[in-house]
């Protein structure tokens, strides 16, 4: 059982004494000069990441020479992207090129679906298009979950972990924003159940308490929530198109809390209403309150 997750063997393995007080302080102020969210708006769905990931200041920001990355979209279901049920797959294209561009030696996507992976995979578009764009694209594999163990969780001691996300020198997180009956909304705390292993089921009774435990032991180096199209009913699968609203929109940041609150008002959600979001703020995972973030918007068609 790992007690490590990606970030922690990171941060010891970065070095002691001086130097690593260095490197902490030389993050330090790289993150405070740099904006925490930021939202684009109105372009098309490669336009919107690409200038995303540009505001918070380039891809090398995230990725450097010779890094491994794991991406994390939702691929969950076996739909069309102009269903608005999995992550879109020219945004995904879109950050592979740009993790490569930055020098990344390896890109991988992958999530554990809820239909059959085959059909999801290539229905969603993201198979085909993730290859194209340089991605090596897995399907899970069993064998390589591991059990990691969350020292600060509440209800959720421990549980498996894909180990291509606890390995990978970058983790970016890509949900699709959509309605969900139990979250309400399904955005990027939720879509880190992709990457674990077990009954899943176990995860919905007290969800709002046990989402923020899994997210303890595993955080997103980048967070990009794709709106460009959003379910607004009968999530997280959908179908009718009549759910769909075309938004244009893509919310980006390195505070995962921040991003998901944004991304709530794209349903007329108060994120203080949203427990899961009031626990993972207090557990110091991120801000709630966008007042108290540095954030930018912007309109491409301005």
């Amino acid at each position: 059982m790992s007690t490590l997750n990606r970030r922690e063997f990171m941060a010891i393995s970065a070095g002691a004494g001086i130097a690593a007080s260095s490197l902490l302080l030389s993050q330090k102020l790289v993150a405070d000069d740099a904006w925490a969210l930021v939202v684009i708006k109105n372009g098309s769905p490669a336009q919107l990441v690409r200038q995303a990931i540009n505001t918070l200041g380039g891809m090398s920001r995230f990725v450097k020479k010779g890094q491994t990355v794991l991406i994390k979209p939702n691929i969950g279901w076996d739909r069309l992207p102009e269903q608005a049920a999995n992550t879109n797959p020219e945004e995904v294209a879109e950050v592979v090129k740009m993790c490569k561009k930055a020098g990344a030696k390896r890109v991988r996507v992958l999530d554990r679906t809820c239909n059959q992976a085959r059909r999801c995979y290539k229905r969603s578009g993201i198979e085909a298009a993730s290859k194209k764009a340089g991605a090596q694209v897995r399907y899970i594999v069993k064998s390589r979950f591991e059990t990691v163990r969350i020292p600060g969780g509440e209800l959720v001691k421990s549980w498996p972990f894909y180990r291509d996300a606890l390995e990978a020198d970058v983790f970016i997180n890509m949900p699709i924003a959509k309605d969900h009956s139990i979250s309400r909304v399904t955005l990027g705390f939720k879509n880190i159940m992709g990457i674990i292993g077990g009954d899943r089921g176990q995860i919905h009774k007290d969800f709002m308490t046990k989402i923020v435990d899994l997210n303890l032991a595993i955080k997103p180096t980048l967070t990009i929530i794709d709106a460009y199209r959003i379910l607004l009913r009968n999530g997280p699968s959908g179908g009718n198109l009549a759910d769909v609203a075309v938004k244009k929109i893509v919310i980006a940041g390195t505070d995962p809390v921040a991003v998901d609150s944004y991304a709530m008002g794209l349903f007329d959600i108060d994120p203080t209403k949203i427990e899961y979001l009031r626990k993972a703020t207090q557990r110091g995972l991120g801000q709630m309150d966008l007042s108290k973030v540095k954030m930018k918007v912007v309109d491409l068609s301005a």
